[in-house]
């Protein structure tokens, strides 16, 4: 049965900096620590990490220690802890909320499966799961842990990390590299036959063939490349496995500097365009809208031309005043008939006109000339594309908007202020 408390205390953890100093407490005999708040981190390696060993002696200080050090690992975003005493001892319990983790790339190590990888950092970081936080001491032990496992497969190389974009998918990459590593790309096959025979590609594979083997700048190839082919041919769907070495012959000790590397690819159905359903549009019918689009039902779902499609689409909204309208369309995919819808929501926002043109860096006879060809007039519905094709012709000194009046800037730095209280824009111009 639990013991009625003698007392309860409630702490919040605060930033070191931000600590007051307090009256020392007495010790207390530890008699139990938990943590909650866990969604996907298991709780004993943090236990370890608090270092509050069941039946030590602990103060108040030692408790924000213990949380400072679970902190600043950088895989919680909010830590508070409480106490209760007890006859036998203090009950302490931390109460975490896990920050965000990226996957974690390692990025240069041709000779190394993930999963060996990941099953030696787990050996050390119980914790580990293939993901890292932004920031912390957990990064730190991540890459002392990876190079020891380095140095037991006879790879004495120094580990280096950055946080990168994720060249396949939102959001964002821990690389971790090998530094020193001299392997290079001597070949890149793929497993389908799209990829394998197209001449662009095969041009563009000298942006990888000789260089450093890099796995970060094989999906910065396939993303940039690879993909685009793929999205072109309706194949909205397209995976690609992590890049594989290939060596003919038995295996050796030590992989060879020039590399071949096989890239699997599952490009999935080629799918045709269905149309769309519209919502949220009231100032565009969806008859119009559907006619932006320019993708007839049953052709190919190219998703270039898909891009450019939403892109249309935007622009005649910001052609009614409407310059930050928002289309959010989501796919809905029909396989049994290789075929793909939009259910696609507008934001339209507000419809603004044009109140105001404040313009610095120029003389005021080239500030004269600006003004009197600005081709929306103040009150009118202000079409973005006339201030677009505007701003193209102030950098290029266009002699229509300054004639023979003499100007000497090199750029021109251009805002919107959009003001919703009475749906204006203030244009601002700033020429350097």
């Amino acid at each position: 049965m639990l013991r009625a408390a003698k007392f309860a205390l409630l702490f919040l953890l605060l930033p070191p900096a931000s600590l007051r100093a307090q009256t020392a407490a007495p010790t207390s005999r530890i008699a139990s620590v938990s943590i909650t708040g866990l969604r996907t981190l298991p709780p004993e390696p943090f236990l370890l990490i608090a270092a509050l060993p069941l039946g030590a002696s602990a103060s108040k200080d030692d408790l924000q220690a213990a949380a400072d050090r679970l902190l600043q690992t950088g895989l919680f975003s909010r830590l508070t802890y409480e106490y209760r005493t007890f006859a036998d001892g203090l009950a302490v319990t931390f109460h975490a909320e896990e920050s965000p983790r990226f996957p974690v790339l390692f990025d240069n190590m041709p000779s190394l499966d993930d999963s060996e990888i990941t099953a030696a950092l787990r050996s050390d970081l119980p914790y580990f799961d293939g993901t890292a936080p932004e920031s912390g001491t957990s990064l730190d032990a991540i890459a002392t842990s990876l190079r020891q496992f380095l140095q037991s497969r006879k790879i004495n190389a120094a580990v280096e990390r950055q946080l990168v974009p994720n060249p396949l998918a939102d959001g964002a990459l821990q690389q971790f590299r090998a530094l020193g590593a001299d392997s290079r790309i001597a070949t890149v096959d793929f497993s389908d036959p799209l990829a394998s025979s197209s001449p662009a590609l095969a041009a563009d594979l000298s942006a990888l063939l000789g260089k450093p083997f890099s796995r970060l700048a094989i999906q910065l190839f396939l993303a940039e490349k690879v993909r685009p082919l793929y999205l072109q041919h309706g194949f909205l769907r397209v995976q690609f496995a992590t890049p594989q070495i290939r060596l003919a012959g038995p295996p050796a000790p030590r992989l060879p500097e020039a590399l071949p590397v096989f890239i699997p690819i599952t490009p999935g159905i080629s799918y045709r365009w269905q149309p769309p359903e519209w919502s949220g549009n009231s100032a565009l019918p969806s008859a119009q809208l559907n006619d932006l689009l320019r993708i007839t039902p049953g052709a190919v779902a190219s998703g270039q031309a898909i891009d450019l499609a939403w892109e249309r689409v935007l622009d005649e909204y910001g052609r009614h005043g409407f310059v930050n309208a928002k289309l959010n369309p989501q796919p809905h995919f029909d396989d049994a008939n290789s075929s793909v819808s939009y259910r696609i929501a507008v934001e339209e926002e507000n419809q603004y006109r044009h109140g105001d043109l404040l313009l610095t860096g120029l003389s005021l006879a080239g500030e004269a000339k600006v003004r009197a060809t600005f081709p929306i007039p103040p009150g009118e519905l202000f079409d973005k594309s006339k201030y677009v094709d505007f701003l193209e012709k102030l950098q290029s000194h266009s002699h229509a908007i300054f004639g023979n009046t003499p100007v000497t800037f090199d750029t021109v730095g251009h805002w919107l202020e959009c003001h919703p209280e009475n749906k204006t824009i203030t244009v601002m111009l700033d020429f350097k």
